[in-house]
């Protein structure tokens, strides 16, 4: 399949940019969120939730963002997604309440009951968020059941099969590695030293579920590497992937954490580019009947819609970036406790 950049190319890239920008910013809260109970004391909790306190809320603004540009430039797929999706979609969105009121009611009591319920429901649901992600995303590599009338004809119990449960279980290990380099970086003192110590052990996993997934894909999932095999200079995206994993633990070693964080982003950037560029130009797959696939083009808004679009994305996207740059910006630095803390 050759790439054509017209309109249709263009917001599937967009779509794109905006769930990528989501992965990454919501991507190390929902690590964080995986590595919460494994710190003991009641300090080092409370730094945790609120290294991502100030932000969690605006990097969900990339997710609404992601949906919004989803619905009105692929309304099909939009469609297609939310129905055969609905008991996932519920589950995620389940998740992403129990954590956001997680954090904020965490500390309205001293009970350590009161507590340690918060503590683990931030927890579980930051891991069974990451892994309905990247279930979603292995079903949609592999394909799901669609009729004629790209209606899915599943159950959800048919969409947590292996391939998809390996693919969410990798999100995971991802999103985790992503957390633990984010708190390095946010954290100083014992904490930090300790969090430290954990940054190999989360790249191992992430390492060990990436090539596990990679091979996987290769002999089961092959029309994921058509694109690549029809454009070899592609084959650079994998190698700098892996360049960037390999250069976390160099950057952490220096001491240059924001170094090793943002290496942690070029990887998540990689591997959706890597993705997108494998599902070209289908949307949604359907599997077993590939004929009722949703692609960039049968599952589009009219040209005239896109066009008007594109000119408002190109005017509303400045702002969403310096909404987030400034939001970073004035919480930089390290985490201290005050009053106004969660």
């Amino acid at each position: 399949m050759s790439f054509t950049f017209d309109l249709n190319t263009i917001w599937f890239m967009l779509v794109g940019v905006l769930f990528t920008g989501y992965a990454i910013l919501d991507g190390f809260d929902l690590g964080v969120g995986a590595l919460h109970l494994l710190t003991k004391s009641d300090t080092e909790r409370r730094i945790m939730i609120n290294a991502i306190g100030p932000v969690w809320d605006g990097n969900e603004v990339w997710l609404i963002t992601g949906g919004g540009a989803l619905f009105a430039a692929f309304p099909e797929v939009y469609a297609t997604a939310f129905s055969g999706f609905y008991m996932a979609m519920i589950l995620l969105l389940i998740g992403l309440i129990f954590r956001a009121v997680a954090i904020d009611f965490r500390s309205k009591q001293p009970m350590r009951w009161w507590r340690q319920f918060w503590d683990i429901s931030f927890s579980v649901s930051s891991v069974i968020s990451g892994l309905l992600i990247g279930v979603a995303l292995g079903n949609i590599a592999w394909g799901i059941p669609l009729d004629a009338d790209w209606e899915f004809v599943g159950n959800f119990r048919g969409l947590l099969h292996p391939y998809a449960l390996l693919v969410g279980v990798t999100t995971v290990a991802l999103f985790i590695m992503h957390g633990a380099i984010y708190m390095v970086m946010k954290t100083d003192g014992a904490l930090h030293d300790k969090i430290r110590g954990w940054i190999n052990n989360t790249i191992i996993f992430f390492v060990i579920c990436y090539v596990t997934t990679t091979l996987v894909t290769l002999v089961y999932v092959p029309h994921m590497t058509v694109n690549l095999k029809a454009y070899p200079l592609l084959i650079v995206l994998p190698i700098l992937n892996m360049l960037a994993v390999a250069n976390i633990p160099r950057e952490i070693h220096r001491g240059r954490d924001f170094r090793a964080f943002l290496s942690s982003c070029a990887s998540i950037a990689a591997l959706l580019t890597l993705f997108g560029i494998g599902m070209y130009p289908n949307l949604i797959l359907s599997n077993p009947i590939a004929a009722n696939s949703l692609t960039v083009y049968n599952a589009a808004s009219s040209a005239k819609t896109l066009g008007i679009m594109l000119v408002i994305a190109v005017l509303g996207m400045p702002l969403v970036i310096a909404y987030t740059i400034n939001i970073y910006w004035i919480f930089r630095g390290k985490v201290k406790l005050d009053s106004s803390s969660y």
